[in-house]
């Protein structure tokens, strides 16, 4: 009964009381995640672009 109990305040918890974002909230934000994901790619490209090639002048020298 516990259980029955249970959903039934998840599902009146999901429909009355969240505040859901609108469709435009929900484009914006994924365009920021988007931008964000892009960004911190090339961050992480470049450092592997400066360690491959200082790897490249050590591992050279020997």
């Amino acid at each position: 009964m516990a259980f029955v109990e249970n959903v039934k305040e998840s599902y009146n918890e999901l429909v009355h009381k969240v505040s859901w974002p609108t469709r435009k909230e929900l484009a914006q934000s994924a365009v920021i995640v988007l931008i964000a994901s892009i960004i911190l790619a090339l961050i992480v490209w470049l450092m592997d672009l400066c360690f491959e090639n200082i790897m490249t002048f050590v591992y050279g020298l020997f």
